[in-house]
């Protein structure tokens, strides 16, 4: 794809595939049978559609970032490098809107809206918080159930517990669906997110839990809050079935989730993920300097050369796809997304009125009198 160097990672603006790494990609996919069966079911159709996703991501993250550069946002939390943890799992699932699998994104997760039906203006107009995105003005975090997908959470180890009521709830309506959620390095240590693997093991709800691993915890780096250095362990001390997968490999993600949603779809329990990946921004726009000198550079350039988008052309171009298809695919990806950015500013100066605060405010007694 093409690269920006105004906002990319420096790595990828000249980003050149790895031999070693590509060869790596194609073996991983096809390591394990379940998953190799799960990723011959996409087909071609849904190879490209993977492709398509991970552009929506980067291209929407890009277009917020340029809204930081011009001053129409004060900054945008991005998932530049973490890409497929999002795309690959959400391809795998029950994409049927409110009748479907539900799935609780973080605000780095913000491609599962897109992929999930989400119209990609919401993506834009939730940070202009105008009165006519689908959160009303009130958060950027953004969700719609209409199209399955529960609103992240600031707290981000809470939304575990929340995805554990949806899955309670498929289970006792003996529905086939299933919930998916995923947790990061920080949210890992937080007793809710204890609890809540704690409690989907014990009733075996049909849940999915990615841990997503991305090796720091807002400005913590991973070896300041984690002892063991991997996640290996927590899986078994609840009870769940656990997988391991490159983050970066969105094959490798979606197989390893449609074996999970499947496992856990009937009857199998809840079912944990562990992606391995890395973030190559800060937290947010705002701290992008600081962030990458929590971390060697080495580490950066590391990572740099697994990019999921760049990974995935390699692997789509040495399995048949031309590069004239994928940069049609760009073309109509960028079009989508710009004309999205166009028609959310549209809409800058529609402010929630005073009206608005009551709307969908609930206290224990019921909605609050307005």
């Amino acid at each position: 794809m093409r690269r920006y160097p105004a906002f990319d990672p420096p790595e990828y603006v000249s980003w050149q595939a790895d031999p070693a790494l590509t060869r790596e990609f194609h073996t991983a996919v096809f390591r394990d049978p379940r998953r190799a069966r799960a990723i011959r079911k996409l087909g071609q159709r849904g190879h490209l559609n993977l492709y398509r996703g991970l552009l929506r991501f980067r291209l929407c993250d890009i277009g917020l970032a340029r809204w930081v550069r011009q001053g129409i946002i004060s900054k945008a939390w991005l998932g530049a490098g973490e890409e497929a943890v999002t795309v690959g799992a959400v391809h795998a699932l029950d994409r049927r809107g409110a009748d479907g699998d539900i799935v609780g994104p973080m605000i780095r997760n913000n491609g599962a809206n897109l992929e999930m039906g989400v119209p990609a203006v919401e993506a834009f107009r939730v940070y202009l918080a105008t009165s006519d995105s689908v959160m009303r003005g009130r958060d950027l975090h953004l969700g719609d159930l209409r199209h399955g997908v529960c609103p992240p959470i600031s707290m981000v180890s809470s939304l575990a517990a929340v995805m554990n009521g949806f899955a309670l709830a498929f289970k006792m309506r003996e529905e086939p669906r299933v919930a998916l959620t995923w947790v990061g390095d920080g949210a890992s240590k937080h007793g809710e997110a204890q609890e809540a693997f704690a409690f989907a093991a014990a009733l075996s709800l049909p849940v999915v839990f990615i841990i997503q691993a991305n090796r720091v915890a807002l400005g913590t780096p991973l070896y300041g809050s984690h002892l063991r250095g991997d996640y290996s362990g927590i899986g078994t001390a609840h009870g769940m079935s656990v997988q391991e997968v490159d983050g970066n490999n969105v094959l490798e993600v979606c197989g390893a989730v449609a074996v999970a949603a499947a496992e856990a779809r009937h009857g199998g329990g809840p079912q944990l993920i562990i992606a391995q990946t890395f973030r190559m921004g800060g937290h947010a726009t705002h701290d992008v300097r600081e962030a990458r000198a929590t971390f060697p550079p080495e580490l950066f350039a590391e990572w740099g050369k697994r990019d999921p988008v760049g990974l995935f052309e390699e692997y789509l171009c040495q399995n048949g796809e031309t590069r004239e298809t994928l940069e049609d695919i760009e073309q109509e990806v960028t079009q989508e997304m710009e004309q999205a950015a166009e028609e959310a500013l549209r809409s800058r100066d529609n402010a929630p009125g005073s009206g608005e605060v009551m709307h969908d405010v609930y206290a224990a007694h019921g909605p609050v009198a307005e």
